[in-house]
């Protein structure tokens, strides 16, 4: 689960000096093919509902069958956000948008991987079909009452916790949720369109429907749904980044104008240094400046404007920098959960870069010259810091490199599987002894990425700490592209 700190007061951490292991094929030059494989792979630890023939993570099995029940429904399906047993829709959905969007851009680069992302991509629409067409009306957003699942330690196999359903509606609104729903499933859209055009056209006329309900009945979920979100996904932002998003994608997915004077009559919003599972702002202008550099419109210079006003809050030796760095070279953003941030910004900078590179184009933060290459580069050490070449020489993908987390915040991870211990462990019986020891978890969930070292390059690989050994959805979905886009490369 990952709570937003909105403040910056950053907690030190034990610093994990003493392993020296040289991890040679790791630091040296990261195999990008095999991290793009395994970051996919991670999708299947976190599925939920009724598992296919060909599931490879086999420690996970069947789990939340019932989900929707208590709303006499069907939510079966979807994904568990982190480390925990909820699905939360509106991180859920940003996740399915930053692969869709990977799959877009990087699909040529992925081979044999593509086919993986629409999976990954799959599990999560069926399901947010589901959630938008089951009760005409209303919009699902979430299934597992998150305050009581946090007080269990037990594997989704087991759970004996109210599946707790939450909606939006006209008269409780969530423009956020329901913009950022209707922003995965037309992206999702495209993904499918050549491949599979029946399942593309349903994904895209719901889309155009959950966009007209956020639309049309502004409101934030957070206050709509209260203590069901928050603190865990509260909309901070607001909501109009989603509309923006929301629009933007199908805008994408549609070439409708109407989308595009829905954009403009939002008008101007705040510049920004961050782009999240809460905050669309960066990743809707990026999204928008393809049309300025691709189709070169001049309709859209003005969101090409913002993207690189925001690059230049990014780049390290811009003079309009906000961003802070640890003497390692990793992005630091906030002490809860870095690496989303990390990942996140890291797709936009090889995504700008991308378009940058298609057009020559260069750009200037003051006085200095940016081009296609300095995003690159930059985001190729954010990458590569994450494989492994940073001052602990450790991977924070999990089974990727010889030295990875091996205490990961995780239930299913920490947990023994079905297979080894029949036997249900109930909401308590998790915590001792699995929670609490210092043995390393039982099953590997290949793939995942935690929540990062602290801003000393520190890693303590403590169970306990969530803010640091957390896997989360959204972590992995964003590094996708990239991952694609270096191991596709010429140069590495």
């Amino acid at each position: 689960m990952r709570i937003m700190i909105k403040g910056a007061s950053f907690c030190l951490f034990f610093f994990l000096s003493s392993f020296v292991i040289g991890l040679d094929t790791v630091q040296g030059n990261p195999n990008y093919r095999d991290a793009l494989a395994k970051s996919l792979l991670f999708f299947q630890g976190q599925r939920s509902g009724r598992l296919s023939k060909t599931q490879q993570i086999t420690w996970r099995s069947n789990s939340g069958l019932s989900d929707g029940l208590l709303a006499h429904v069907n939510l079966i399906g979807g994904y568990y956000d982190a480390g925990d047993n909820v699905k939360f829709n509106f991180p859920m959905a940003f996740t399915t948008t930053m692969l869709s969007w990977g799959a877009l851009e990087y699909g040529k680069k992925m081979g044999p991987q593509l086919q993986e992302a629409r999976a990954a991509i799959r599990w999560a629409t069926d399901y947010f079909v589901k959630c938008a067409t089951v009760t005409p009306g209303k919009l699902y957003v979430g299934v597992g009452d998150p305050n009581v699942d946090h007080k269990c330690w037990e594997r989704p196999e087991d759970m004996d916790t109210v599946r707790s359903v939450y909606s939006v509606s006209p008269s409780n609104p969530g423009s956020d949720v329901a913009g950022e729903t209707a922003a995965a499933l037309a992206a999702a859209s495209m993904v499918f369109r050549k491949v599979d055009p029946k399942y593309s056209r349903l994904l895209l006329k719901t889309a155009k429907n959950v966009m007209q309900f956020a639309m049309q009945y502004r409101g934030a979920y957070s206050d709509s749904l209260g203590s069901a979100v928050c603190p865990f996904y509260c909309s901070y932002s607001g909501y109009k980044d989603e509309l923006l998003w929301g629009a933007a994608w199908l805008l994408r997915a549609t070439n409708d104008v109407s989308y595009f004077n829905f954009l403009k009559s939002l008008g101007a919003d705040d510049g920004t240094d961050i782009f999240s599972w809460d905050n669309k702002y960066a990743g809707a202008h990026v999204l928008l400046s393809r049309r300025a550099l691709l189709n070169n419109d001049k309709n859209f210079d003005s969101f090409k404007q913002q993207a690189e006003d925001f690059m230049c809050r990014i780049l390290p030796n811009s003079p309009y920098t906000s961003t802070q760095y640890t003497q390692g070279g990793l992005m630091y953003k906030l002490p809860e959960s870095n690496l989303q941030y990390v990942t996140s910004i890291t797709f936009l900078l090889t995504t700008y870069s991308k378009y940058m590179s298609a057009t020559k184009h260069t750009f200037n933060c003051g006085s200095l010259l940016v081009t296609s290459s300095s995003l690159r580069n930059l985001a190729k050490k954010q990458v590569d810091y994450i494989l492994g070449v940073n001052p602990l020489k450790m991977s924070y993908m999990v089974g990727y490199g010889a030295y990875f987390p091996k205490r990961i915040h995780h239930r299913g991870s920490s947990l023994p599987s079905l297979a080894s211990h029949a036997q249900a462990i109930g909401c308590d019986g998790g915590f001792q002894p699995f929670f609490y020891t210092s043995n390393p978890n039982p099953n590997i969930l290949t793939g995942a990425i935690v929540g990062g070292p602290n801003q000393n390059d520190g890693f303590p690989d403590d169970r306990t700490d969530y803010s640091h050994s957390e896997p989360a959805t959204y972590i992995n979905a964003a590094i996708v592209g990239p991952l694609a886009y270096f191991s596709g490369s010429s140069t590495t």
